[in-house]
């Protein structure tokens, strides 16, 4: 398919069928889809984890929720039919085209298979195998053979192929304005204000991989604390009980918003903080996307999803079993992120603050 038959497309399907993450570091693109067409509408089809953040996408016109069952997180089920009618809602919305965003690790297939079985008539991704039919615009797979790009780059580059280009490329979210006044007030009753003399600590993540040991975190908000910073400590209502322990082990009267936030108050927050220290998770590709310096505590589990177009510092201990794509350590002593001091924490978001005079 040509770019000139791409032009013509009014109403694409992007398919994202993974986490926040992805669907945040798939927002450049998404604006160069948009920005290649003046009235091009944007439908994101995306697991119930994208679609959490999907409302605050400005460049999303609408949402479907799919619990794709090629995807690992979804439950299992014992049969087609909701697969079937996927399909079918699909096909009743007659779609010009569909761009299907994978990361290198995930196969393109399944997704292309539902979009051909919905009669769109343009399907485009990376594939490893030869699709035939299942795609029109075929971008043969070179990852991880040849390069491994970071995950933005890697979905700007899939558009750029139909001729679509993003004049900028950060990561995108609009924090609605109500969150951002719940936020400015939580901070006031808390003594503190947007954008001045405190860190936002991030302490969970899905993955048990990708989590810093909370004993380290607790030496990380002591670290703070004695460094002269107020500490704000976030998490979904899940992970109240780890920021209490955390709180707890350090000694230091840090305030927690665990709990107490819904994801466009998290962003909210995490626009409001001078600088966030998180593990490598969702609240980081936020940070990005709001400008937010950011230490990230990055587990060698892969290498594609690192901060964007933001100022950051990036710690971990380097390993032999360094980009082992696990969700559990499969060495069992988890020395990537283990062996990072944290000193070295400390120091980072220092040396983040004291580029910004009025944060610190």
């Amino acid at each position: 398919m040509t770019e000139r038959g791409w032009a013509d497309a009014g109403h694409v399907l992007c398919v994202r069928l993974d986490g926040l993450g992805d669907v945040l570091m798939t927002t450049p693109a998404l604006r160069a889809l948009r920005e290649a067409r003046p009235g091009r509408r944007l439908t994101l089809l995306t697991s119930p984890a994208g679609a959490a953040v999907a409302g605050l996408l400005p460049d999303v016109d609408e949402v479907v929720v799919y619990d794709a069952p090629w995807v690992k997180a979804t439950a299992p089920r014992t049969g087609p039919e909701a697969d079937h009618a996927m399909a079918r809602r699909l096909a009743d919305r007659r779609f010009d085209a569909a761009v299907i965003f994978t990361v290198y690790s995930q196969s393109a297939l399944p997704a292309a298979m539902l979009c051909f079985l919905a009669g769109i008539p343009r399907r485009l991704a990376h594939c490893r195998e030869n699709p035939y039919q299942l795609l029109t615009d075929w971008v043969p797979e070179t990852e991880p053979a040849r390069l491994v790009r970071h995950e933005v780059r890697r979905q700007l580059d899939l558009v750029a192929t139909i001729g679509c280009r993003a004049a900028d490329e950060r990561l995108s979210l609009a924090v609605p304005p109500a969150a951002r006044a719940g936020v400015a007030a939580l901070l006031g009753a808390w003594g503190l204000e947007p954008r001045r003399g405190w860190v936002l600590v991030h302490p969970g993540a899905s993955a048990p991989s990708r989590r810093y040991p909370p004993e380290l975190f607790a030496q990380v908000v002591q670290g703070l604390a004695a460094a002269g910073h107020a500490v704000v400590l976030s998490g979904g209502e899940d992970e109240r009980d780890l920021v209490a322990r955390i709180r707890r082990a350090s000694g230091v009267d840090a305030r927690s918003a665990a709990g107490r936030l819904d994801l466009a108050g998290l962003a909210a927050l995490v626009e409001a903080a001078p600088v966030l220290v998180s593990n490598n998770t969702g609240p980081v590709h936020v940070a990005a996307a709001v400008g937010t310096p950011v230490v990230d505590l990055y587990a060698l589990t892969n290498p594609q999803h690192g901060p964007w177009a933001v100022r950051h510092r990036v710690l971990f201990h380097d390993v032999p079993c360094r980009y082992c794509y696990r969700s559990v350590c499969p060495e069992g002593h988890h020395h990537c992120l283990r062996l990072v001091r944290p000193d070295d924490v400390v120091e980072a978001a220092g040396e983040l603050l004291a580029r910004d005079p009025l944060a610190a």
